[in-house]
C-alpha cells in the first residue's frame, strides 16, 4: 500500500519504520515541507502525525490533496494536568472530518505511547496489542485493520467516529495515569471472565 504521513515526529517514525518492515510504500512531509507530497502520496491512507494544536489547520490546509483520502487520526487532545482539550465539544476526529469533509478518518492508534509502536511485535505477556478503532467507512476501517495487523496487533471494533471521543478521553486517562501518577494504568481493567458478559 502507498501511505503518506503527515508529520515527522516520533509516532510518524516509528509507526513509517514498521510500515515500511511489512513491505508498504511511506512517504512522510512536515509543515517545514513535502506536507502536500506527502497527502497526494497517501493513495491507500494518509496519517495524520501532528501536535493536535495544529491538526485542523493542517487538514484544512490541504484541501483537494485530501479529497475521498482515508485519514488516520492518532492525535490527543490532552493538555495541562492531563485534561482533555476537546471536553464538550467534538472530539478531535470529527473536527478533522470537518475540516476535510469529503475523506474518511478513522481514530487509531492514539492509546499508545511511541514506544510501543517502535516494538517488533507489540506483545505483552503473550497477547498482541489491541488497537480500538473508530469509523464510519468500512473500506476504510478495512484498510486500517490491515495496517494494524502489519504491526503486529490485533484491531478492535470501537465503533462508529461519534465514539472517537470517547478514545480520547480514554487517553487523557491513561496518560494521566501513567505519567502523573506512575500508576500501572492496565491494572484497572479485570479479565474477559470477569466484566460481567
Amino acid at each position: 500500500m502507498r501511505v503518506g504521513i503527515i508529520g515527522r515526529g516520533g509516532m510518524a517514525d516509528a509507526l513509517g519504520t514498521q510500515w515500511r518492515r511489512a513491505g508498504h510504500e511511506v512517504v512522510a512531509g512536515s509543515r517545514s515541507g513535502g506536507l502536500r507530497e506527502a497527502a497526494e502520496y497517501g493513495t491507500d491512507a494518509v496519517l495524520l502525525a501532528v501536535p493536535y494544536e495544529a491538526v485542523v489547520e493542517v487538514v484544512g490546509g490541504l484541501g483537494d490533496a485530501l479529497r475521498g483520502k482515508l485519514l488516520i487520526d492518532c492525535t490527543n487532545p490532552v493538555g495541562p494536568g492531563f485534561g482533555l482539550l476537546t471536553c464538550g465539544g467534538p472530539s478531535a476526529a470529527e473536527r478533522i472530518a470537518a475540516a476535510a469533509p469529503s475523506a474518511r478518518v478513522v481514530k487509531a492508534f492514539n492509546l499508545c505511547h511511541v514506544d510501543v509502536w517502535r516494538l517488533t511485535p507489540p506483545v505483552f505477556d503473550g497477547r498482541p496489542l489491541a488497537v480500538p478503532l473508530c469509523g464510519d467507512d468500512e473500506g476504510a476501517l478495512t484498510v486500517v485493520r490491515r495496517l494494524v495487523r502489519d504491526l503486529g496487533c490485533e484491531p478492535l471494533n470501537a465503533g462508529g467516529l461519534d465514539r472517537a471521543g470517547l478514545l480520547e478521553a480514554t487517553a487523557a486517562l491513561l496518560i494521566g495515569l501513567w505519567v502523573g501518577e506512575g500508576a500501572d494504568a492496565q491494572a484497572i481493567s479485570p479479565p474477559l471472565a470477569y466484566s460481567g458478559v
